[in-house]
């Protein structure tokens, strides 16, 4: 019996031995698979990533008019394209509006583009003494500038600083745009260039304003009507619309001649609307003004009260701080309550007339009804301000803030913009121009759709 006992003690310690080794063989072998597992999700992760290119060469484009395509999942959604998109452009998304535009057929692709004038670069080095010389250069600096544009492929570009028109018109050629260029006026040689695909629209009429001819400096201004060649939707007129190109003057202080600036450049605009049937108006350009300035609040809500504003703060540009949040403003409605006004300064009889135009005349007003393109489009809150702007549109050594825009009639409707660059990541590059941005300013693009009964399907 005692034997028995023995064996059948024995034979239990076996069966928990064996027991206990298979036991620990498995943990062995899960934390074996485990570990592969690991290491092919790292390995996939590392795949999956992409990869920014660190070579100071601007990467070449192919000739043709579409890049290549790339080899795509079989299942293609419409978040992985999205993804890609913003990949391939550094990081900037296109985002949509809330309000569904699928059923619309008729749009415009706008482009606004400050590219930093070559001589301006030269005659302001204290700007850019961050930016290795390499990155200010023109020949790699066309290259980024040609790269971005063909990746927007809007349909329209309005560019500004523009003192190399011939070099980008070759280039766009290749493109399928066309283009016509305003030089300013005086001792300066940059410009404003207006392109266009031919494919897609034909222009109807062209002009431009010499702001000095009216006591308003050197700056100048284009205003081109388009009728777009293909129109697919219902409509039984042709799809006619006016676009403006502007750079308006950028010294501070002179708020009066900014505003006369504007004030004339929306004039122009609604004549030629008038003239062609009330067609409806873009404006894009570098205003030299944040967002909630007077100036601003002049082009939103129409009208605006020279007398309860300080000239030299027309702008918003002396009180601006380029630290995130640090420039508030209110609003309630349409009704826009003024933070800048300083009444211990008084205009002058001179510089009413500049600003409306007229003698003894302080109320500005305009006659079209304008949207900013990127506050119609919700964003996010690391690349837009409390109203709907972006939070930055120009970053050098001076100033990291918004200055330009792009505006709509209410004829039409923003579909998507490009969202611009979030503040963290702008500060990590130390400023503007650099190995990925080939200019100053970060280009504003939007997609704007006809918005009437006919552009639906």
């Amino acid at each position: 019996m005692i034997e028995e006992r023995l064996d059948e003690q024995s034979l239990m310690d076996v069966r928990a031995k064996a027991g206990k080794n298979r036991r620990e063989r498995s943990a062995n072998t899960a934390l074996c698979g485990n570990n592969d597992s690991r290491k092919k999700r790292r390995r996939f992760a590392f795949s999956s990533e992409t990869t920014i290119p660190t070579s100071s060469e601007p990467q070449k484009l192919p000739s043709s008019k579409r890049s290549k395509p790339v080899r795509s999942p079989p299942r293609t959604s419409r978040k992985y394209e999205k993804r890609r998109s913003s990949e391939s452009d550094g990081h900037r998304r296109w985002v949509y509006s809330t309000r569904d535009c699928s059923r619309f057929i008729d749009k415009i692709m706008v482009a606004s583009y400050n590219i930093l004038g070559v001589e301006n670069a030269s005659k302001h080095p204290d700007l850019y003494h961050r930016v290795p010389s390499k990155f200010m250069d023109w020949s790699f600096r066309k290259e980024l500038i040609c790269n971005a544009i063909k990746f927007y492929n809007a349909g329209i570009l309005c560019l500004q600083e523009v003192d190399r028109f011939n070099d980008l018109d070759e280039l766009f050629q290749n493109y399928g745009y066309k283009g016509v260029y305003k030089a300013r006026t005086g001792e300066a040689n940059d410009g404003c260039a207006l392109f266009w695909i031919e494919k897609l629209f034909t222009l109807l009429h062209q002009e431009s304003i010499e702001f000095q001819g009216f006591g308003l400096r050197n700056n100048v201004a284009q205003l081109c009507v388009f009728k777009m060649n293909k129109s697919k939707s219902r409509s039984k007129t042709s799809r006619s619309f006016v676009i403006g190109n502007i750079h308006v003057l950028f010294n501070p202080n002179r708020g009066d001649i900014k505003l006369g600036q504007v004030r004339l450049f929306l004039e122009k605009a609604h004549s030629l609307s008038q003239r062609w049937g009330n067609i409806p108006v873009i404006m894009a350009g570098d205003l030299n003004s944040i967002p909630r300035s007077a100036i601003y609040q002049f082009l939103a809500s129409s009208e605006l009260d020279i007398q309860l504003h300080d000239r030299r703060k027309i702008s918003g540009q002396l009180d601006f701080s380029s630290s995130r949040g640090a420039f508030r403003f209110c609003s309630e409605g349409t009704k826009w309550s003024n933070v800048l006004a300083s009444r211990s300064f008084r205009w002058s009889g001179e510089e009413i007339r500049i600003a409306s135009g007229m003698e003894n005349v302080t109320c500005l007003q305009h006659h079209l009804k304008l949207s900013s393109a990127y506050y119609g489009v919700p964003g996010s809150c690391k690349t837009r301000d409390a109203n709907g702007e972006p939070l930055v549109t120009s970053f050098h050594s001076n100033f990291m803030g918004t200055v330009d825009y792009i505006w709509h009639s209410e004829k039409l409707a923003p579909v998507r913009v490009l969202e611009t660059l979030p503040i963290d990541a702008l500060k990590r590059t130390g400023g503007l121009p650099n190995e990925k941005w080939g200019s100053d300013h970060l280009a504003l693009v939007c997609e704007l759709a006809f918005d009437d009964e006919d552009n639906v399907t």
